[in-house]
């Protein structure tokens, strides 16, 4: 069912391979809802997260996914670690695999981080972000998501609009639409837009105005401004962008009328985002948070079980023994 190794990005990814992830998550969603969330199936198994960025939802998502699946987890962020002293990222990679980790998850802010760790290292490696190339379990969450909502990825039409140039959410999202048949139509000020956008997918398509993105979308994705990719200098204010680029219930009215509204967080309400819109009916923002762990658990659950087994049979936690009197 699945013989990859590390996973790194969206690209090495097949239609299949993307349908078994989301499959395998909605196992692990039923799970999640549950009073008791845990299993044993990863249980001696160990999971080190490397996050050299700053990191809510991610970290935390991938935390609880490794422990409601019953592995140990451990959290190392660059502040706390050997980097802050100097230490090289594949000294500290190395260090940490010495520890016999099972499984690194890392974030960087330099593009292709992940990968250089992958081809050095014995454990599998989990791309949680490296600088503007991929977030492939954003992407995966973010699929699930619709898939749930909609009932289907094929066909449907997705506007992507923000800081497309930085985005590697929007990066991810635009391979794996593509592969699985859905029109990507990607949006933001020309300063913000990558050259030869169109080139990620043949499913894409690059509109300037924001109005024609979302005219008849099934789903508009909204994407902040990332400043800290100095996406500031790109643009002349956030009242000026936000009356162009922000999605207000105006501009949703554009769209199909059960369009979904989603945005990876975290949001910066009243620029691209309207707070209406965020808390509307149409938002499904909190059920990506929900899906994270779901697709996080079913990545992890595949990378160190091959897929080799029903969910339904991974052993349930042992029962607590009786207190004492």
């Amino acid at each position: 069912m699945w013989t990859h190794r590390h996973l790194l990005g969206i690209e090495p990814l097949s239609a299949d391979d993307i349908d078994t992830v989301l499959d395998r998550a909605e196992t692990w969603h039923a799970l999640s809802r549950k009073t008791e969330k845990k299993v044993r199936l990863l249980h001696g198994r160990t999971v080190i997260s490397l996050f050299f960025e700053a990191s809510t939802r991610t970290r935390t998502s991938f935390e609880a996914a490794g422990k409601r699946l019953g592995a140990d987890v451990v959290n190392v962020s660059s502040s706390g670690s050997s980097v802050s002293k100097g230490e090289s990222l594949l000294d500290t990679a190395k260090n940490l695999e010495a520890m016999r980790a099972d499984v690194l998850i890392v974030r960087h802010a330099a593009s292709g981080a992940a990968s250089f760790l992958a081809e050095r290292m014995q454990a599998s490696v989990v791309n949680a972000g490296d600088g503007a190339h991929e977030h492939p379990t954003q992407a995966l969450l973010d699929a699930f998501t619709i898939r749930r909502s909609k009932g289907r990825l094929s066909g449907l039409i997705v506007a992507i609009c923000g800081d497309i140039a930085h985005s590697r959410v929007a990066r991810s999202n635009a391979i794996l639409l593509g592969k699985k048949g859905a029109e990507v139509r990607l949006t933001a000020p020309r300063t913000m837009l990558p050259a030869h956008a169109e080139t990620l997918s043949p499913a894409v398509r690059v509109m300037p105005r924001f109005e024609d993105a979302v005219h008849d979308a099934d789903v508009v994705m909204m994407l902040r401004i990332q400043n800290e990719r100095l996406a500031g200098a790109m643009m002349s204010t956030t009242r000026e962008y936000s009356r162009t680029y922000g999605l207000g219930p105006a501009m949703l009215a554009k769209a199909k009328p059960d369009a979904i509204v989603m945005h990876p967080g975290p949001i910066n309400r009243g620029v691209e985002l309207d707070p209406r819109v965020a808390d509307g009916n149409r938002s499904v923002i909190l059920d990506q948070v929900e899906a994270g762990v779901a697709v996080r658990m079913a990545v992890l659950d595949l990378l160190l079980t091959g897929g080799n087994h029903s969910p339904s049979d991974a052993p349930l936690p042992r029962p607590s023994r009786p207190s004492l009197p």
